[in-house]
């Protein structure tokens, strides 16, 4: 690293150090705010709380209107010579339903924080949040830092996966603050997934009067279901899982209907369409004579391969020694948006926020003592990149 780099980061790094207390505070806040995916005043309120802070600094936001989730907020603070920017990514949506702040608000017992989504992923917020104020605060670095604030991660990112694209092409890098792991590793790979809706029709008829003139597509549905878990194969990574089924009218009638939730995990971009095409042509088979099947995609995830986390990871393990703590990588099947800044060839690095665990749930946690020095290590990582 050179001489002004290192400069650069030494000063960041300074900027942050006092910050831990300040963090915790920003925490909280963020926390004890509803916004849940679906809520769209909910998911807006922490973005505009996010917004106000940043602009009282000085640093550039816009507010990208969107009508149905919440919409997106893209911070920036200027470079001074290159025009390859740095794109750090948060989601401010959680998954837990409005209310629950009420019940169940921002609390601490010791190291550890609980809270709806303190963890995945309003810690990786707040990390993304002082990164781009310190920063700014020492000047700026020779590229533009971007950091991208969307609302519907939780679901699939429907409207958020072309902002982040838009936002991506053309980086350098591009940083994911999703919760570090309960190890302490960051992410250097992930599953690429999808959820899909199955609709089964068939033909009613009186289950004992005149069963032949019926068409069950609940028996219809069984056949696909088996031939949809077959494609499951540890051996490469991909899973599918039917999660949801129902379907009928009542006992003694033949199923008119029947319907199912689909989970997909695979691990490279390339196996994608031939697996899509594959429980395409299973749902669409008349396994049953006198039913038909469709299918909607309802999310796509797309993988975060190693390949293109490995010179980033590299580059944040040195800068993590140096601040004091070693990190490994490790490889998770969930997914997160940054498999969609993978996918367009951006060297991509993910799980770089505080470190937590039990996404999801009631005990959902953050270690507050990992909140400044894994911040620090983002912001020395963007440093080191000019």
């Amino acid at each position: 690293m050179s001489a002004d780099r290192t400069a650069l980061t030494e000063k960041v790094n300074a900027w942050l150090a006092p910050r831990a207390a300040e963090m915790e505070a920003l925490l909280k806040e963020l926390v004890n705010i509803d916004s849940n995916s679906f809520d769209k005043a909910g998911t807006d309120a922490v973005g505009e709380h996010i917004a106000k802070l940043l602009t009282s600094e000085g640093i550039t936001v816009t507010r990208i209107a969107n009508d149905t989730y919440g919409d997106v907020f893209r911070a920036e603070v200027s470079g001074h010579g290159q025009n390859q920017h740095v794109l750090m990514l948060g989601h401010r949506d959680t998954v837990f339903a409005k209310g629950t702040v009420e019940k169940r608000g921002y609390s601490r017992q010791g190291d550890m924080a609980f809270g709806p989504g303190v963890a995945d992923m309003k810690g990786g917020l707040v990390a993304n949040i002082f990164a781009l104020r310190a920063i700014k605060a020492v000047g700026g670095l020779p590229f533009p830092v971007v950091a991208l604030f969307t609302s519907d991660e939780e679901i699939g990112s429907p409207t958020g996966q072309p902002e982040i694209e838009a936002a991506a092409r053309g980086a350098r890098a591009v940083f994911n603050s999703e919760p570090g792991r309960v190890t302490g590793n960051v992410v250097t790979g992930r599953k690429g997934g999808a959820s899909f809706h199955i609709t089964i029709k068939g033909r009613a008829a009186h289950s004992g009067a005149n069963h032949k003139d019926g068409a069950s597509a609940i028996e219809a549905l069984a056949r696909k279901i088996v031939r949809l878990h077959a494609l499951t194969n540890y051996s490469t990574g991909v899973t599918t899982n039917v999660g949801v089924i129902k379907g009928g009218n009542t006992h003694n009638t033949v199923a008119p209907w029947a319907e199912a939730e689909l989970d997909l995990r695979f691990m490279t971009l390339a196996e994608r369409p031939g697996l899509i095409a594959e429980i395409e042509k299973i749902v669409k088979t008349e396994d049953v004579p006198g039913t038909s099947g469709e299918i909607v995609t309802k999310s796509l995830f797309l993988p975060l391969e190693e390949k293109h986390s490995k010179s980033l990871f590299e580059l944040y393990q040195k800068e993590a020694a140096a601040i004091g703590f070693s990190v490994d990588g490790e490889f998770t099947g969930g997914c997160a948006d940054s498999g969609f800044t993978a996918a367009l060839g951006v060297p991509t690095l993910c799980g770089l926020g505080p470190v937590g665990g039990k996404a999801h749930t009631d005990d959902e946690f953050c270690r507050l003592e990992t909140l400044l020095p894994r911040t620090q290590a983002l912001a020395a990582t963007i440093c080191a990149l000019g």
